[in-house]
């Protein structure tokens, strides 16, 4: 792979999860981003930086993969990467612009309104630059989006490197997007048709997730008939806090959510060493399964078939 020198990091931008790249940084790139803040982590080689930007909330980093990474699952994409540790939060390819598809977690996501009460709602707690309703937008055209994001920075970089104004010009009447803390987040009378729950601090699963008693009220927010998907991490997740294990708070997560639903009302599944959660009833019957690939586009079916029911123990 071809080493990629840093550009010059522009000024930081006003205010207004989880996947990883492998880290193969030269020396010379590690002790250029040691100088410039000894806590950040260097880049992979096969990253060229794009914006640097500090918020009260989020050290945020714009970064493209190179196109020429030859073999790297991300070659061409761009990517937001939160938390010292580097944790990507969204992406998408500038290359492939009618393409809404990431190849990671956030396609799973979208394979969750064929089993909404219609017409679906949905909440996005934890919107990031919009991963996950750019594609709900693209293939489901009678749903809306109601998404919450913490940090206003990260919504502007969203806007200003990721096509987010974009996406909300071209679906002003199904993408309302709010700056708050999703866990306080207000549904409309009768509850939202579903929900995505993706809520990443400090490079972790934030740990009001790790009580049943938060699952109770997010799922408070959820009509009946309707479902969570929730990413929950896993090991490929670094904290910066130390002690927050990767797979000790994806379990730990589980295990509440099995708490608050019952163990029998959890499937989950893995996507790139990822942990995927879903509530409600096991798909699991022929017709059942058939019926809920048959209103997903030909992209998405192959996520039917990789839910298991959560066992107790783990994701697997």
């Amino acid at each position: 792979m071809a080493t990629l020198a840093l550009p010059v990091v522009p000024a930081p931008l006003p205010s207004g999860p989880i996947l990883r790249l492998r880290h193969t940084t030269t020396a010379r790139t590690a002790v250029a981003a040691a100088a410039r803040n000894p806590a950040v982590r260097p880049l992979p080689d096969e990253l060229q930086l794009v914006a640097d930007i500090r918020s009260p909330h989020n050290h945020i980093r714009v970064a493209d993969v190179s196109p020429r990474a030859a073999g790297h699952p991300l070659a061409g994409a761009r990517v937001l990467l939160l938390d010292e540790p580097g944790n990507i939060h969204s992406l998408i390819f500038p290359r492939r612009p009618h393409c809404s598809l990431t190849d990671t977690y956030f396609d799973a996501f979208a394979t969750l309104p064929p089993l909404l009460p219609r017409p679906p709602s949905l909440a996005v707690l934890g919107f990031g630059a919009g991963s996950a309703a750019r594609a709900l937008l693209h293939f489901f055209p009678d749903v809306s989006v109601h998404g919450w994001e913490f940090d206003p920075a990260v919504l502007t970089v969203a806007r200003d490197f990721f096509g987010l104004a974009e996406l909300e010009e071209g679906n002003a009447a199904r993408l309302f997007i709010h700056v708050g803390d999703a866990l306080e987040a207000e549904a409309p009378p009768g509850g939202f048709g579903g929900a995505l729950v993706d809520l990443f601090a400090n490079g972790s699963v934030i740990p009001q997730l790790q009580e049943a008693g938060t699952w109770r009220r997010i799922g408070g927010m959820v009509a009946r008939g309707g479902r969570m998907m929730v990413n929950c991490g896993g090991g490929c997740v670094e904290a910066e806090e130390e002690g927050r294990d990767g797979e000790a708070v994806k379990d730990a997560t589980l295990r509440a959510m099995a708490m608050a639903f019952g163990e029998d009302m959890v499937s989950v599944m893995e996507v790139d060493e990822s942990c995927v959660a879903m509530t409600g009833p096991p798909v699991t019957g022929p017709k059942e399964v058939a019926a809920w690939k048959e209103r997903l586009p030909l992209e998405l079916r192959h996520f039917v078939d990789m839910w298991k029911p959560y066992n107790g123990t783990s994701c697997e």
